[in-house]
């Protein structure tokens, strides 16, 4: 199954730079939300990444111009009919991204693809918002952030996804220049799993006031290797979002994915993360690291 062209349902961080690197790809792109604000929006989020990028020789000036060509933005999730591959990627609420299951069943075209950027829920669960019909074709694709630096794609098959749209769906997330890996329909699936579980012990340490969150990031990256630390990263994703997931993991697998109070109380405090400038640290309002 060849896809050429791709939509994007929700125009935040995520889904403008799923877009964006699909578009890369050279695929013909539609990017849907529910405003022109928010579109709009992305589609300035896109130019962002793209300058940033080429003043570090990631991207070129004709990628810039080829992958801004390739993108087309709408406020009508009809214009979908066409597509072949579609990518959600809202907010992780369940019955938000079944309202939008249950929409494109009705528009897609028979053989057209449907994945889920869902970072926890089943996507088995998900994939019942749609008809038994179009169930062969429903898939997970889990982008990581931000999806313009980061390789890994996790591709989840539900219950009755068929061999070709995960071959198909694969074949194309490696077009975008992702690395997919395949991933048992569990909850949290594989990363999230273990990230969560190292990012409750990174809190438990500054709980117990045995480092700092900056000095924990600093161990990471110079002891662990890792390109960004445990406190920095919650800040980037947003607190808010990763309470939120905590407590999806710990409905499925009980007390070690409790919510640890810190964290609770970030959120009930306001401190989102890089976004709210506010979070493990602080931020300018340009999302830059105030030290």
């Amino acid at each position: 199954m060849a896809i050429g062209k791709v939509g994007v349902v929700g125009a935040g961080m995520m889904g403008s730079e799923i877009a964006l690197v699909f578009a890369l790809a050279g695929k013909d792109v539609l990017l849907v939300d529910n405003g022109q604000e928010q579109v709009d929006r992305a589609l300035s989020n896109i130019t962002r990444v793209l300058d940033s990028g080429i003043g570090r020789n990631f991207y070129t000036e004709e990628d810039k111009s080829r992958a801004l060509a390739s993108i087309r933005t709408t406020t009508d999730l009809g214009e979908y009919g066409d597509r072949d591959l579609i990518i959600e990627a809202v907010f992780e609420d369940a019955e938000v991204k079944a309202d939008i299951f249950r929409r494109l069943d009705e528009i897609c075209k028979a053989d057209a693809i449907i994945a889920s950027n869902t970072s926890s829920i089943s996507i088995s669960v998900l994939a019942s918002n749609l008809s038994d019909a179009r169930q062969p074709n429903f898939l997970g694709l889990h982008f990581f952030s931000p999806v313009s630096r980061m390789k890994l794609v996790e591709v989840i098959s539900a219950m009755d996804t068929s061999e070709d749209a995960r071959v198909a769906a694969t074949a194309a997330c490696e077009e975008a220049g992702k690395v997919p890996i395949q991933v048992k329909d569990v909850v949290g699936f594989a990363v999230n799993r273990v990230l969560f579980a190292m990012w409750n012990e990174a809190m438990r340490l500054v709980e117990e006031g045995a480092c700092s969150p900056e000095d924990i990031d600093i161990g990471c990256k110079l002891g662990l290797g890792h390109p960004v630390g445990p406190f920095e990263l919650m800040d980037l994703t947003s607190n808010t979002l990763n309470l939120q997931v905590a407590g999806i993991l710990e409905d499925a697998y009980g007390d070690r994915f409790h919510p640890r109070p810190i964290l609770k109380q970030m959120v009930a405090a306001g401190r989102a993360g890089r976004k709210a400038g506010r979070g493990w640290h602080r931020y300018d309002d340009k999302g830059g690291r105030v030290r």
